[in-house]
């Protein structure tokens, strides 16, 4: 018999469809964030070599791309700033690029 974790469904996130919940759960699991031991690399359906990090819910497993901007994401994380979104909302998670850049906007 296999383990249940063998019937997960699998998802692949871009940080584009990062959601509050699986960047909950990614702080959850790498509170100091995450090094190269925890990366894991396959290629896609191209073809093409993709470097992602693991979180697991009940039913699920996914692999969110790693990059910088997640990197970012996860070391400014702040729960509250998630309070007035869905924990399925794709759009909740702002790219800290545009942040930054809206911080200086009002800066000036």
């Amino acid at each position: 018999m296999k383990p249940k974790q063998d019937n997960l469904k699998r998802v692949i996130v871009d940080f584009q469809k990062l959601t509050p919940e699986i960047l909950a759960l990614l702080v959850e699991k790498y509170p100091d964030g995450y090094d190269d031991d925890h990366i894991i690399s396959f290629r896609n359906a191209k073809n093409e070599l993709v470097e992602a990090v693991e979180v697991t819910t009940e039913d699920t497993k996914y692999l969110v791309k790693v990059s910088t901007k997640l990197e970012v994401t996860m070391e400014n994380y702040d729960e509250e700033d998630y309070e007035d979104f869905e924990d399925d909302d794709p759009d909740a998670v702002q790219d800290p690029e545009l942040m930054e850049n809206d911080e200086l906007d009002e800066d000036e």
